[in-house]
């Protein structure tokens, strides 16, 4: 399988061209590639180019690209979560199966019962660690990882689209959505959302989403919620 490298400046009519620094160690150190191997380069924003290394040094490598190419693979609804994030290695293994599904974008939430917010070190490896999906999965979209906010300001600023959130209801609406558009989905901590939390989002529009007789994990709400969303 070719290997795929992220490069955020990738040149539309291709060139001569550099990993940054952390994708040329990478290569170098631990995928120990060669001169003249083939490899795919994409740049997050739905663009990809095959490429060749042409050189290849312990913190550098360079490599001669083919014209860009925008290759869409992503779900015919647009998937914004906004989560209370678990505990950092399981928000790890959450935002990495969230990006391989195809969400957008994954606001953090602070809720009333929110144990810690995270740290501004969770959420550079966070980032660093959709890039890492993105490269394995084939995805040319980088998940965005917004800024965390306070729940009752999500709920009140959020946009006037399908929004839901995670709390026990009479009605089973997500596999009724509609097969295209946009969702917003507000999923709450582990020791779930305040009564008073559960109303506000009522009154600004959202509706709740039931998932079921059992309690779920937080990354298995959303990993549950966003699958089928993306199918």
């Amino acid at each position: 399988m070719t290997r795929r490298y992220f490069i955020p400046d990738l040149p539309a009519l291709g060139g001569l061209v550099s990993l940054p620094e952390a994708e040329a160690q990478h290569a170098s150190r631990v995928m120990r590639v060669q001169v003249g191997e083939d490899l795919v380069l994409f740049d997050g924003q739905g663009n990809e180019a095959t490429a060749k290394f042409v050189h290849v040094g312990r913190k550098e490598c360079h490599c001669q690209a083919d014209p860009a190419q925008a290759i869409n693979r992503e779900p015919k609804r647009e998937i914004h979560l906004a989560i209370a994030l678990p505990k950092p290695d399981r928000a790890r293994e959450l935002i990495e199966r969230l990006t391989e599904i195809g969400v957008c974008s994954l606001t953090p939430l602070m809720a009333q019962r929110t144990q810690r917010p995270p740290t501004n070190s969770l959420l550079a490896k966070l980032r660093r660690g959709v890039i890492e999906s993105c490269k394995q999965s084939g995805r040319n979209q980088l998940l965005e990882l917004n800024e965390p906010v306070h729940a009752d300001t999500f709920f009140r600023t959020c946009e006037q689209n399908t929004r839901w959130i995670a709390h026990p209801a009479m009605d089973d609406i997500i596999r009724d959505a509609s097969p295209s558009g946009t969702f917003h989905v507000a999923i709450g901590p582990e020791g779930g959302w305040t009564d008073d939390e559960v109303q506000l989002a009522l009154s600004q529009g959202f509706q709740a989403v039931d998932l079921g007789a059992r309690i779920y994990r937080i990354e298995t709400a959303a990993t549950a919620i966003a699958a089928i969303l993306a199918t």
